[in-house]
């Protein structure tokens, strides 16, 4: 282990593997008193309600958080710098404790050592010792995990193909790109072949070919079933691989969901027409639909049933104007998203939401 490393770097790299962390830390036991592996819940993956963060009187990071993930999703966490993810994925590992917390993860109560074990784990500032290099980084991790000498090699080469890195496997990590280092890294929190994986930032730094690589590797894990939690601020990413999403703002949920149920509800009719000389769009418009938007040839209608439009169409169409086309439009990811984080911006500026570490991050 390299010395340079602190207590909380040795903490996380141990947690990554399913260590009992406080142990590790020199705590005593992961949890408050003796955990037991009774079985609770429904079969979520992670199940956690009221979860809250407090340090000290005057930072509030997480306030009553409700969240639940299936397995054999891809579930993203989505929010801006200090709204909180972090602080709730390090709860659900135990690297912190939660002020307050009920629910389950993968069967046990939160902070189980025996659940531990079945989740992999990418912290967001991950770090590796620099004179291994990417084969060996694996095998490293992999005798942690206690796996025999032949599994881990042949898993670390199965891993390594997938995230992209089997050209550079004998490369040293210091030499590693930011990109290479994250690919890397979540192929580590693979090693274990858990059932649920957390994933902080993992495409920050990666170019276009290493994220289309890396969405690849986790619609496979969802394939094989597993649970993925990932927590991004890239919603383009997102929005291509998620199943469901949650926005979280000033240590509050506002919204979670399905996407296309999510956006369905900004469902908008747009009609395009050929501009003509004397035309006033708005006057023939405005007498079928007076709360319709024009903007030059293009008229927007709110959120509507498709019927609504109808009375629009013919009143256009009565005029002697030409429509070019008429489509229905939903709201992006990030348009979702904006809305979310302008609705609580003053929530987010009185309460907190990180920790008083990721605030000054």
């Amino acid at each position: 282990m390299p010395a340079a490393w602190g207590r909380a770097e040795v903490a996380s790299m141990a947690l990554i593997n399913g260590a009992a962390i406080d142990a590790v830390a020199g705590n005593g036991s992961a949890g408050n008193g003796v955990v037991t592996r009774s079985a609770v819940g429904d079969g979520a993956a992670i199940d956690v309600r009221g979860v809250e963060k407090r340090y000290g009187r005057r930072v509030h990071a997480l306030k009553g958080v409700d969240l639940r993930v299936e397995r054999g999703e891809i579930f993203g966490l989505l929010g801006p710098n200090g709204a909180g993810k972090s602080t709730l994925v390090k709860v659900l590992m135990r690297v912190i404790r939660a002020t307050r917390v009920s629910g389950h993860m993968l069967g046990c109560r939160i902070g189980d050592a025996g659940a531990l074990s079945r989740v992999g784990y990418l912290p967001e500032h991950h770090r590796f010792p620099e004179y291994l290099n990417g084969r060996q980084v694996l095998d490293y991790f992999g005798a942690l995990l206690k796996m025999p000498r032949r599994e881990r090699a042949r898993r670390a080469v199965e891993l390594l193909g997938q995230v992209g890195l089997s050209r550079w496997d004998r490369m040293l990590v210091r030499k590693y790109s930011k990109g290479m280092r994250q690919r890397l890294g979540i192929a580590q929190s693979l090693m274990n072949d858990p059932e649920l994986v957390l994933l902080d930032e993992p495409t920050d730094g990666v170019d276009p070919v290493g994220r289309r690589e890396i969405r690849s590797v986790l619609i496979e894990q969802r394939r094989q079933g597993r649970a993925v939690l990932v927590n991004s601020h890239i919603l383009s990413e997102l929005e291509m691989v998620t199943d469901r999403v949650a926005i979280m703002v000033g240590g509050v949920v506002v919204t979670q969901g399905k996407i296309e149920d999510l956006t369905r509800r900004t469902r908008r009719y747009v009609i395009e027409v050929e501009g003509r000389a004397g035309l006033d769009l708005a006057a023939v418009v405005g007498r079928a639909a007076p709360s319709a938007r024009v903007e030059g040839v293009r008229v927007e209608l709110g959120d509507v049933d498709p019927g609504a439009a109808q009375p629009v169409i013919d009143a256009l169409r009565a005029a002697g104007v030409v429509l070019v086309r008429v489509w229905a439009e939903r709201d992006s990811l990030e348009d979702l998203f904006m809305r979310a984080v302008d609705g609580r911006e003053a929530v987010g500026a009185s309460g907190g939401g990180a920790s008083p570490q990721e605030a000054r991050a």
